[in-house]
């Protein structure tokens, strides 16, 4: 799906009215809506009994007494607090500020800071705090009243004191943030999730800011997906199922494993075979017909015992226990890597200079599609423009900030200063298909077009969940070819990052082991099939 910028969101919505024929107070009704469901089905009524609103007085502020209006209704009280005259109010948020009067909502109007400090103390006991201030049209600084209410909010999410634990849910987008990627020049409040409407907006998802959206959630209030595409101009999509639908997804009757292609990994080394097994099953994991894993022959052993289905090759080893260049020498690797549908390098190899030189010359003459990661991408530190140098015309590279950093002779905070920038002008000089991981990981390609994956938690900064990336993404091609090369790439990031949201789905995020992702991936991909087809 297409991220979106206002004045495209506008366009949308002005054409739903237009040429589907739902007026603009429906939109808005269906968008509260939207909210309220999400609010019951993710936290429950006992939370969502003690719930505070805050409102402006622009169309954010009707969605959210759209949202209040429900709760009252539905018997929850909640306390709602509008930081702006209510004769101010006009079109859509007024009608529905009439409603959200006639149900007996309790409404404080809060039109200063002398006001504020009062409710403040009122609204921080709530246990949910529903953000409808400021919306997605925003432009400047926030100041004021409204700099002053986000600041103590996001003071309220962050006590650690505080009796009931506090959700912060904002509505379409979090107040402050600008929603077409700039960086925001004022304080922006920092959401636990966010819920948005139609498609996500540009500012969401790659700009500085974009956490404070916390777990984005996209809900469609009225507007058809082909308008959002016909509309949309960026070079910027969110992974979603949807980008998968006429995917070749299910298997036919008929197959056998050589349909599913044969991995080769080149992994491990002394201290690090753990590194081999994770990858190694994840790609089993992901759906390749065949895995081999190629390591040094002392942890071989190792490697073979943790799965029975691995088949398995010994490359001589430097005495430190890596990955010696003497197997470049008479056909060595080459004859392993004969017939390999896809070379998967780097998880656990380490940085010894002869293991670099051996992987730079694989990088450089294999056929094969590649996948380059962790202590792969470090040969390349320094010297990434060797990279475009190569046979193979399918490479996929996976740094973390870090190892781009590396890649790219700049520092760590320089790349996170221009996450989607810097992917996308190193794909094009690579030739590569860039996957930059972290908050956000974007994948970005060399036509210039970028894939951004809001799944996963903080479960994933832990060792070994990049071997599980690199695993999961050779299975991918592998099953499906490299004639879906890109796509394959997009499903991987997409399921990697789903599977661990399902592992720690009753269990604390930071608990989360890497090989546990591997293991909750077939019920996942299986959830994911099954949500394609009730889509139709």
């Amino acid at each position: 799906m297409k991220a979106l910028t206002v004045a495209e969101m506008r366009e949308v919505d002005r054409l739903t009215i237009e040429r589907g024929g739902i007026p603009s107070l429906q939109l808005m009704e269906n968008a509260g809506k939207a909210v309220f469901d999400y609010l019951r089905a993710s936290f429950g009524d006992s939370a969502v009994s003690h719930s505070a609103v805050l409102c402006g007085k622009g169309n954010n502020g009707g969605d959210g007494f759209v949202v209040a209006r429900l709760l009252q209704e539905a018997g929850f009280k909640p306390k709602v607090y509008l930081l702006a005259e209510p004769e101010t109010i006009r079109s859509d948020p007024a009608e529905n500020l009439l409603r959200l009067k006639k149900s007996g909502a309790e409404i404080r109007i809060i039109t200063d800071i002398t006001h504020w400090e009062s409710a403040r103390q009122e609204a921080a006991k709530s246990c949910m705090i529903i953000d409808a201030l400021l919306g997605t049209s925003l432009k400047g600084k926030v100041e004021g009243l409204y700099a002053a209410v986000i600041r103590d909010i996001n003071k309220i999410s962050r006590d650690a004191t505080a009796i009931h634990p506090r959700a912060i849910l904002a509505v379409d987008t979090p107040s402050g943030l600008p929603s077409d990627g700039e960086s925001s020049q004022g304080p922006v409040l920092q959401a636990h999730a966010t819920v948005t409407f139609t498609a996500p907006k540009l500012g969401q998802l790659i700009s500085n800011d974009a956490p404070s959206c916390g777990r984005i959630h996209v809900r469609q209030i009225g507007s058809p997906q082909e308008l959002i595409e016909e509309i949309g101009k960026s070079n910027v999509r969110w992974i979603e199922p949807g980008e998968f639908q006429n995917f070749p997804l299910v298997r036919r009757p008929d197959s056998n494993k050589g349909n599913f292609g044969h991995v080769l990994l080149v992994v491990g080394s002394r201290g690090k075979s753990g590194a081999a097994v994770l990858a190694g099953r994840a790609a089993l994991r992901a759906g390749a017909g065949l895995v081999t894993v190629a390591s040094p022959g002392d942890i071989l052993p190792i490697v073979a015992s943790a799965q029975a289905e691995f088949m398995t090759e010994p490359l001589l080893s430097t005495k430190l226990g890596a990955i010696a260049a003497s197997n470049l020498k008479a056909r060595r690797f080459s004859s392993i890597a004969e017939n390999k549908t896809l070379l998967a390098i780097g998880p656990g190899i380490g940085r010894q200079p002869e293991t670099q030189r051996f992987v730079r010359s694989i990088v450089q003459n294999a056929e094969q599609p590649l996948v380059l990661d962790a202590d792969g991408l470090n040969a390349f530190a320094g010297r990434a423009k060797e990279l475009c140098k190569r046979k193979s015309p399918y490479l996929a590279v996976t740094p973390h900030p870090g190892e781009m950093a590396r890649l790219c002779g700049i520092s760590t905070k320089e790349v996170q200063a221009d996450r989607l920038g810097i992917a996308l002008n190193s794909a094009k000089a690579w030739k590569a298909y860039v996957i930059l991981k972290g908050f956000h990981t974007i994948l970005a390609t060399p036509n210039g077009s970028a894939f951004v994956n809001t799944t996963g938690n903080p479960g994933l900064a832990k060792g070994g969940s990049g071997d599980v990336l690199t695993g999961i993404l050779s299975g991918m091609v592998s099953q499906f070819g490299a004639q879906h090369w890109e796509r394959a790439l997009t499903l991987g990031v997409y399921l990697h990052g789903r599977a661990a949201d399902d592992a720690t789905a009753n269990r604390e995020e930071a608990c989360l082991l890497a090989g546990e992702i591997a293991e909750a991936l077939p019920c996942t991909y299986r959830d994911f099939i099954t949500e394609l087809r009730q889509r139709g």
